[in-house]
């Protein structure tokens, strides 16, 4: 069974291990403990079984969100663990904090990544050149804008 809840300092461990495995510039232990202790950071794993498979942030500045450091163990992808780690993120982020829109970077290369910001509700809106390190690449600017939802 499937469950996103926020991270403890019980499971920095786990998550380090899984961003070493699958990013070029990994965040070390010591930035997801601060993360969990920011104020200003909400920061969710998925458990699945018992075993963390995945995790992402929301870092907020006033009623806007900075979604960072999604990722799932590829062992475990294509079960639709991201989307429902970020929706949940994103639904406790505003109903917590009042969070009203949400952005993030993603390599232009990641289509993956893309189709999944997209089903949620993000859209493209700029480029930011060179923006990733190991290897350079640009990165899409995404948007999810409260304002924007539902609207035809």
């Amino acid at each position: 069974m499937l469950l996103i809840r926020d991270m403890t300092t019980d499971d920095v461990d786990r998550v380090s291990r899984i961003e070493e495995d699958n990013f070029s510039m990994p965040w070390h232990r010591e930035s997801f403990l601060q993360m969990i202790e920011n104020d200003n950071a909400l920061y969710m794993v998925a458990e699945l079984d018992g075993e963390i498979v995945g995790t992402c942030g929301i870092i907020t500045c006033l009623d806007e969100g900075d979604i960072s450091n999604v990722v799932v163990d590829s062992a475990f992808r294509g079960r639709g663990i991201a989307y429902e780690m970020v929706k949940t993120a994103i639904k406790k982020a505003r109903d917590e904090l009042n969070i009203k829109n949400f952005t993030l970077e993603v390599r232009v290369s990641n289509k993956a990544a893309i189709s999944l910001y997209e089903k949620l509700g993000f859209v493209s809106e700029g480029i930011r050149p060179e923006f990733y390190e190991k290897p350079v690449e640009d990165a899409i600017i995404m948007w999810k804008r409260q304002d924007l939802e539902n609207i035809c």
